[in-house]
C-alpha cells in the first residue's frame, strides 16, 4: 500500500527529475545557433517544460490540504516538505529568470491565488449544491459587470 508520504516522494522526484532535464536543456542550448528555428524550437520546449514544472510544484504544495485526518503528516514531515518544496521553486524561478520568464516568478501573484482561494472557500461554506450553483452565477454577473466597464474605458 502506498503512503501519502510514499506518494508526495514519487510526485516530488518527478518533479526533480524534469527540473534536471530542464537544466541539461539548457546547458544544450550553447551549443546550439543563437538564433534560427532549432534554437527558438529549443527555448519553447524549455519553457513549456518549466511552466509544467511549476503546475506540479503548486499541485505538491496543494496535496496535503485534501487529506482525510488520519492521513495528516507530523509537523516534522510537512516543514521538511515545505522546506524541500522552496528548494525545488527557486531552481525553477531561476531556470525561467534564464529564460526571462518573469511572469514565472510572479504567476501567484498576478493570478491571487492565495485570496482568492481563501475567499471562495469562505463563500462556499454552508451552501447546499442550490447555494453555490447561485453564488456562481452572482460571480459570473459581477464579472460580467467588470468586463463592461473595462469595455467603456
Amino acid at each position: 500500500m502506498v503512503t501519502f508520504g510514499d506518494f508526495w516522494i514519487q510526485e516530488y522526484n518527478k518533479a526533480g527529475k524534469l527540473a534536471d532535464k530542464i537544466i541539461y536543456m539548457i546547458s544544450e542550448r550553447n551549443l546550439l545557433p543563437a538564433t534560427g528555428p532549432e534554437a527558438q524550437c529549443h527555448s519553447s520546449l524549455m519553457r513549456m517544460k518549466i511552466t509544467i514544472l511549476g503546475f506540479r510544484l503548486d499541485s505538491l504544495q496543494c496535496i496535503d490540504s485534501k487529506l482525510p485526518g488520519k492521513q495528516r503528516l507530523t509537523e516534522k514531515e510537512m516543514n521538511l516538505q515545505k522546506v524541500m518544496l522552496e528548494n525545488l521553486k527557486s531552481k525553477a524561478t531561476e531556470m525561467a529568470s534564464t529564460l526571462n520568464m518573469s511572469n514565472f516568478a510572479n504567476r501567484d501573484n498576478l493570478l491571487g491565488l492565495e485570496t482568492k482561494t481563501t475567499d471562495a472557500t469562505s463563500r462556499t461554506t454552508g451552501l447546499d449544491n442550490y447555494g453555490v450553483v447561485g453564488l456562481q452565477r452572482q460571480i459570473m454577473k459581477e464579472q460580467d459587470e467588470g468586463l463592461e466597464k473595462l469595455e467603456e474605458s
